[in-house]
């Protein structure tokens, strides 16, 4: 057997297998020779069935299945070998009049070829990384929503600012009636804020759902409708009015503090303050580092220039598509997925370059932090650590769970990597100036 390549360009290479017949022959004989031991043929003891009947029935489908075998086996070592680096797979090339009837056979396979490049982390400006601080304004909402949870309900006949509304909506041409709780709160507009005050148990208050609740989400538990339907939805319901209360507040007290966190865990407003904001804190960091990876993601591409086997790549998928594609589809395919390309060759380099591949050790520690945090949410704050192993070699055993949780953490070692090389700037800003600048 023989095999060599011939490298048309940077990016693309022709590898031609040559197999010569003393390479499969005593291999296709042998299985030959076992078929014709076993084979029920009507007319021959089972034996002695003639080795010429048994070529004619079986030695073509023999063959052919060896020499793919025999194939596959040396460029699959050939390429492990040379340490080619290709993209996709190989593609075997047409061949005009290929005879399986000849004794040497010779396929020819097109490359893709993974291209080399420095990978350019730094643009000319520094890329903003944003620290979410919970203000005196959400910390003041949360503590008012804190004390609504645990305040207590008073019935009243008369509707008033900040009160509950029980009732159901409703809209015959488009079948809505739904029991629902309105919280004045969140009723978007004076107009129709004014369309509840003074109301009592019975009333019938008209409204226009555009613009009803300062947050759309509201509206599609109000109606019991789905996302789409709500979205620019424009018409009049009408709400009857079942039962009204006002909340009053729990006090900032010691028993509402230890209900929150545990025995003297919090013992003053300010204390509570701080907790929360240490926890609003610690959620907004997941949401501010999620975008700064986004963010160096979108300028590593930007500022990392390389070409790739263009007409390869749409050439493989076209042959390796579910269904049949014209050029002009694979061609489309390749253009939506070539960026997702790029990047996975950037963020392999960089692993390779810096050896940032997980260990199983640390697949399971990372793990085991995962699950600490899960139970802290249920009052769990101390796990035994035998209790954190056995639970965390559960879930290890299951292969999607591994691999959900080797992403996970591998994109914290690669945003470890980005904070420590890329050119950053530190800017503090609220969670509504974040949504703002970020999603504007």
């Amino acid at each position: 057997m023989n095999i060599s390549k011939e490298q048309l360009d940077e990016l693309n290479a022709v590898v031609t297998v040559d197999i010569a017949k003393e390479d499969y022959s005593d291999k296709v004989e042998k299985i030959l020779s076992d078929y014709r031991k076993n084979a029920n043929i009507p007319g021959f003891r089972k034996g002695h069935v003639p080795m010429g009947l048994v070529k004619k029935q079986y030695g073509k489908a023999v063959l052919v299945d060896e020499v793919n075998k025999l194939l596959q086996d040396a460029l699959n070592k050939y390429l492990t070998e040379e340490k080619l680096d290709v993209l996709g797979n190989p593609l075997p090339k047409e061949q005009d009049n290929f005879d399986w009837d000849t004794d040497n056979y010779s396929f020819e396979f097109e490359l893709g070829l993974a291209p080399k490049f420095e990978v350019k982390l730094n643009g000319k400006k520094a890329i903003t990384h944003y620290k979410i601080v919970a203000n005196d304004e959400m910390i003041d909402n949360q503590i008012k929503t804190i004390q609504k949870q645990y305040g207590k309900l008073i019935p009243k006949d008369t509707v008033e600012e900040d009160d509950l509304v029980a009732g159901s909506f409703a809209n015959e041409e488009k079948e809505i009636d739904n029991p629902f709780t309105v919280s004045l709160d969140k009723i978007k507009g004076k107009k129709n804020l004014d369309k509840f005050m003074g109301a009592k148990v019975g009333d019938v208050i008209k409204l226009k759902t555009k613009g009803l609740f300062a947050d759309d989400h509201d509206l599609i538990s109000a109606l019991k409708i789905n996302h789409d339907e709500a979205h620019d939805l424009n018409i009049e319901v009408i709400f009857t009015v079942s039962e009204i209360n006002t909340q009053e507040l729990a006090d900032l007290d010691q028993e509402l503090f230890d209900k929150l966190y545990g025995a003297g865990v919090i013992k003053s407003v300010t204390d509570l303050r701080e907790k929360i904001k240490e926890d609003a804190e610690r959620q907004f960091e997941q949401q501010s580092e999620q975008q700064l990876l986004n963010a160096i993601t979108e300028n590593v591409l930007e500022n990392t220039k390389f070409d790739l086997p263009n007409e390869f790549l749409q050439k493989w998928i076209r042959a390796t598509g579910e269904q049949p594609l014209t050029e002009d589809e694979a061609k489309d395919e390749f253009e939506k997925s070539e960026k997702g390309l790029r990047y996975q060759l950037i963020e392999g380099k960089i692993i390779n370059d810096n050896n940032l591949q997980v260990t199983f050790e640390e697949l399971k520690d990372f793990a085991k932090d995962l699950i600490k945090g899960q139970m802290a949410q249920f009052g769990q704050n101390s796990p035994e650590d035998k209790e954190l192993e056995d639970i965390a070699a559960r879930i290890l055993s299951n292969q999607e769970e591994v691999k959900r949780i080797s992403e996970q953490l591998m994109s914290k070692k690669l945003l470890n990597y980005y904070k420590e090389n890329a050119k950053l700037k530190i800017k503090e800003v609220s969670f509504d100036e974040f949504i703002k600048e970020v999603y504007k």
